[in-house]
């Protein structure tokens, strides 16, 4: 009896015994199939967790955590089951269509839209050189990347969803001079900035960057005549999966947009900052990025790497003394003026979706959803999704793929 002290009190019956055995074997076998019942098969079965996720805390006695990460997709359900407006799914095939307009037929707002990212590559360090090794590689689909070539794909793929969704539009990538990688895809332009491009400070950098670019397109636009371009700000990371031109016709007196979700200590996300491109847009962006850059240079240089920019942006608009912070808790999308800008809030659930958070707070996934963030341990989802897509050329049934993976973090 002693050897199962955790499972049976001091006293049982053999039928007891039996019985309980039979139920931790159902429960543990249960468990694996929901996990496995929808995965998508990979072209070639490998080890189900290559790679850990491992959090030591500050005793050396500590229990570790353990989060597995997975290098082929993991399918479960699709949160919002039976919910109104939201997507469903049988499998991966939608059961009713999300809301998009023709990507054959641009907005009717007539101005040009251009998407702006910070992209930068480590080609030369000791570790991009020792990620070449195959023991390092992963494989998508038919293709194995290393680190620098998994970079350049996610930045290739999302081009790609811009060119299909926004075929009018324009991808401008801001870069380091010193940053050697090339793109061949149409209407993307290249543009180095100096500046400190390194890991720590690359969140910072973007702030920057993003400013000098505003400031190359004031230069710009005393010289230019005629139709305006209006900038989408974003990480490289996200799919665009509706024309987001709309933004610009349907709320026509903001010069800034923003994305919130409901969380009260980071409810912005900086992966998705919408200017108006007017001179005064343009002014007015400007003048509230660099007061952001003020604040995260000042008050979370610890976050540089992460989340100081985000912080910064929340704590730029919560200073302004009547902004109510509540109106984050309702997905709905309202206009504050904000230190001399007009500040448009977009919620993250329809402009800035993600899979765990579409697994979770947003229940589900909205109908009319525009743009899906790769954000955390996503990337692979990122690729896989515009595979199935190139394959499938249906963007709802795609759009199951990613809802079912929301729960499941990855390799890369």
């Amino acid at each position: 009896m002693a050897s199962f002290p955790l499972l049976f009190p001091t006293y049982f019956h053999p039928s007891s015994f039996v019985l309980r055995w039979l139920f931790l074997f159902a429960t543990k076998s249960f468990t694996f199939l929901e996990l496995h019942q929808n995965q998508a098969v990979t072209d070639s079965p490998k080890e189900h967790t290559k790679k850990f996720d491992v959090q030591n805390s500050s005793g050396d006695d500590a229990p570790k955590k353990i989060t597995r990460k997975f290098d082929h997709l993991v399918l479960g359900p699709a949160a919002g089951e039976g919910l109104p407006n939201r997507l469903q799914c049988r499998g991966v095939k939608a059961l009713n269509k999300t809301h998009f307009s023709n990507p054959s037929h641009p907005s009717s707002v007539g101005d040009g839209i251009a998407f702006v990212t910070v992209f930068t590559i480590y080609n030369n360090s000791p570790d991009a050189l020792a990620d070449g090794k195959p023991s390092n590689l992963v494989t998508v689909g038919n293709a194995s990347y290393s680190k620098p070539e998994r970079s350049m794909a996610i930045l290739n793929v999302f081009i790609n969803f811009i060119q299909v969704r926004m075929p009018q539009s324009n991808v401008i990538i801001l870069t380091d001079p010193e940053s050697d990688f090339s793109l061949h895809q149409n209407r993307v332009t290249v543009l180095p900035i100096q500046g400190e491009y390194s890991r720590d400070k690359l969140m910072l950098q973007r702030i920057r960057s993003y400013i000098t670019f505003l400031d190359i397109r004031l230069e710009k636009l005393s010289q230019e005549q005629g139709r305006i371009t209006h900038f989408i700000f974003s990480d490289s990371d996200i799919a665009v999966i509706d024309d987001l031109g709309q933004i610009f016709e349907k709320y026509q007196d903001f010069h800034v947009a923003l994305t919130f979700r409901n969380n009260k200590d980071q409810p912005l996300n900086s992966g998705f900052i919408a200017v108006r491109g007017t001179r005064d847009g343009i002014l007015k962006a400007r003048t509230f990025l660099q007061k952001v850059l003020e604040v995260y240079s000042s008050k979370y240089m610890k976050a540089s790497r992460m989340l100081g920019d985000q912080l910064a942006l929340f704590w730029v608009i919560k200073s302004d003394a009547s902004f109510d912070a509540k109106r984050f808790s309702k997905a709905q999308a309202f206009i504050k003026e904000i230190g001399g800008a007009s500040v448009l809030f977009l919620p993250c659930a329809t402009y800035n979706w993600t899979p765990p958070e579409g697994a979770g707070q947003f229940h589900g996934m909205p109908l009319d959803v525009k743009v899906v963030h790769f954000k955390g341990s996503r990337k692979r989802l990122m690729l896989e999704a515009w595979n199935y897509f190139s394959s499938s050329a249906d963007i709802s049934d795609m759009l199951c793929l990613i809802l079912k993976s929301g729960r499941t973090k990855y390799d890369f």
